[in-house]
């Protein structure tokens, strides 16, 4: 008789139920590793599981084991466990001989309560090893890609979010957009960064500041992107801020910037407020390293760019009302046009013959000093360096309402200009 569920208790039924149900294990798997489990305890207790039939029916929740031993003559058994007597034998059928397979079921429940244990032991053992087999797996083959999970815990290092199966999904602080708050609850997106997997422990972590995420979110966006007639060729971010995407097609007929900003916006302007507001800049890529540093530079006008291909290095001369927009706030349009480029870039005024002591502008100190501090000497109506210079500075400090070193660590810098 095979062994029912009440004979060895509900707990183990529901253990294969469960295990199936809940993790989506294929019924070959499945069968596969309570056979296992099962083969793994009868050769612990008798040394050997070779005289063993192991049937497995997870769909009706049953099993059954079949020993199998040979029959030899009565007073020659050897080994009980693959060895039975002719006269034990006829008590099976009786017209057994010597030499002939005896099988006989076996009730698992008979082979004691510590087998049981044992048993269960085995199987949560390989139901969870095969787990984090399937999880790892699952998602390996999903790094790179956009997943959702929904805020379960936030800590001061990271965010633990729960996929629709339940698994753990870890968000790094330093994979969040720094402008980001997370609610428990709340469904959060991002994408696959890498999968851990330390002593066969799966550890998924993604990330929202990854330049892939906002690639993918622009294919996602952008049919021309997901049918491959415009390719995103390079991405620089600083996750929250501003970034810049460098994009080509091959139909003449496609423009690709147009294609992914899309009219007056509206293709990226979904995009902006997924990554909390962060400006998204659209150029076209070019092989042509200079004009893609051009393009890279992008509000500013560059008049001319000299290479230094080995090093990596660009040295470019732009007018002085085209610097600030080269450095852009905070430096932050140079920085994402070198990510961008590849190259170190570095920029110089252009200075004509006669005019090595012209003014400059405020603006292009913009990288030395605060831009609050910058827009406060304008409020007066002085925008240049020299302008400063020649103003009081009793007056700079009263008028613009700055504290006496903020004015002063302006002064030093703009005169050391002049040096």
């Amino acid at each position: 008789m095979a062994l029912k569920k009440e004979e060895k208790g509900p707990s183990m039924i529901e253990t294969f139920q469960e295990f199936k149900e809940t993790k989506n294990i294929d019924r070959t798997t499945l069968v596969s590793v309570l056979e296992e489990s099962f083969r793994n305890v009868i050769a612990k207790m008798f040394g050997s599981d070779e005289n063993y039939d192991v049937i497995v029916n997870p769909d009706k929740g049953d099993f059954e084991i079949h020993r199998n031993r040979v029959v030899v003559a009565d007073g020659e058994v050897a080994d009980e466990n693959r060895e039975i007597a002719l006269s034990d034998a006829r008590k099976i059928e009786p017209d057994y001989e010597v030499g002939e397979e005896v099988s006989e079921e076996v009730n698992f429940s008979k082979f004691g309560r510590r087998a049981i244990l044992n048993l269960r032991q085995t199987l949560a053992s390989k139901i969870l090893e095969l787990e984090h087999d399937s999880l790892y797996n699952k998602y390996k083959e999903k790094v790179g890609c956009v997943v959702s999970g929904e805020v379960y815990q936030v800590w001061k290092r990271e965010v633990l979010l729960i996929d629709d199966e339940g698994n753990e999904l870890h968000l790094p602080k330093n994979e969040q957009i720094p402008s980001d708050t997370y609610r428990k609850g709340e469904t959060v997106r991002a994408v696959v960064a890498r999968v851990d997997n330390e002593n066969n422990n799966p550890r998924i972590i993604l990330s929202r500041t990854s330049p892939v995420y906002l690639e993918r979110l622009l294919e996602a966006e952008v049919p021309e992107i997901a049918d491959g007639l415009i390719t995103i060729k390079r991405v620089a971010r600083m996750p929250g801020e501003r970034a810049k995407v460098a994009v080509e097609s091959y139909d003449e007929r496609i423009d690709p910037v147009g294609a992914c900003v899309g009219v007056k916006g509206s293709r990226v302007h979904g995009i902006v407020r997924e990554l909390g507001n962060e400006n998204i800049d659209v150029i076209n890529y070019s092989n042509n390293v200079r004009l893609f540093i051009q393009r890279a530079l992008s509000p500013a006008k560059v008049s001319s760019i000299n290479l230094d291909e080995e090093n990596r290095k660009a040295e470019v001369y732009l007018q002085p009302e085209e610097v600030s927009l080269a450095i852009g706030r905070s430096g932050m349009n140079i920085k994402l046009a070198s990510m961008l480029t590849e190259y170190t870039i570095d920029v110089f005024r252009v200075v004509n013959e006669g005019e090595e002591d012209e003014d400059i502008y405020l603006d292009e100190f913009a990288d030395e000093i605060d831009q609050w501090v910058i827009d406060a000497v304008k409020a007066l109506g002085i925008d240049t360096a020299k302008g400063v210079l020649n103003a009081p500075r009793e007056m700079l400090i009263e008028k613009a309402d700055l504290e006496e070193e903020t004015v002063d660590q302006m002064l030093n810098v703009l005169r050391a200009e002049f040096e």
